[in-house]
């Protein structure tokens, strides 16, 4: 069911003790889409989505949900609409899959009411999505990087809420299971009209798995739009320090950006 948020931030600036990180960051989130904030590393980009997440309190500037100040929605009616899946979840230790999972239904739960049918129905579903059903017993410790990504994932699919906010869900795993994690969560987007924002490294990956991109550099917004118009050989050059060739992914139609080395540049 298609749930048409509007997510808006109004020249935020945000950062760590007295220093800015974010400077002036103003934009709408592409609701029921999939979009991707690229940039070099340590330029903000975690720093903007946990701002977005409420996980950082801005500086200055606003940020509304459906015209609401995001400060001043209770967490867990917040909790039902945005999930948040960070960059390196701590694992509780001896917790299995399905308990871990489970843990995405505390926003719908009472302060004193037990488990409904829903509860173990979403939670059933966001497994089967991941594809993790055959895991349920298992302990988090016994398994993989993509397998333990996947669980953290189905967690926040299992709070149900409209807007999903992963930071760097794919790293440090392999091509494989990064290509796995991203079409399973394009398979959620599609399904579900479920409004994604990630923050991913492999601008290749980026720009073939979003419908819409935001480039930061050194703490500012300073391209978005969709792939096609925002991956070009100047922007790459100008926020990675990089000289590339872009061209057509063959199997995408998306921008291909191919770096030009020292030792192999024509």
């Amino acid at each position: 069911m298609k749930h048409n948020h509007v997510f808006r931030l109004e020249q935020i600036a945000a950062g760590y003790g007295k220093k800015t990180i974010i400077h002036n960051a103003s934009l709408t989130l592409q609701s029921n889409k999939i979009s991707v904030i690229i940039g070099a590393n340590a330029c903000g980009k975690s720093t903007l989505l946990k701002t977005m997440a409420r996980l950082l309190k801005p500086s200055s500037g606003e940020i509304t949900l459906d015209g609401k100040k995001l400060a001043k929605i209770p967490p867990k009616q917040l909790a039902r609409i945005v999930g948040m899946l960070p960059q390196s979840p701590i694992v509780p230790e001896g917790i299995s899959v399905a308990d871990l999972v489970g843990r995405g239904r505390f926003p719908h739960q009472p302060m004193l009411g037990g488990w409904t049918r829903r509860d173990y129905e979403a939670v059933a579903e966001a497994m089967e999505l991941m594809a993790i059903t055959d895991l349920a017993n298992q302990n988090i410790d016994e398994l993989s990087g993509g397998q333990r990504q996947r669980v953290w994932i189905a967690m926040a699919l299992a709070q149900q809420t409209d807007m999903l906010f992963l930071d760097e869900p794919t790293t440090f795993l392999d091509i494989t299971y990064q290509i796995e994690i991203l079409d399973m969560l394009t398979d959620l987007n599609r399904k579900y009209d479920t409004t994604i924002v990630m923050v991913l490294h492999d601008i290749n990956l980026s720009a073939r798995y979003a419908d819409y991109l935001y480039a930061v550099h050194k703490g500012y917004i300073v391209s978005e739009g969709e792939p096609s118009k925002v991956i070009t050989k100047e922007l790459i050059r100008d926020i990675f320090d990089m000289d590339c060739v872009v061209i057509s992914d063959p199997v995408s139609k998306t921008p291909l950006v191919i770096p030009k080395g020292r030792h192999h540049a024509a």
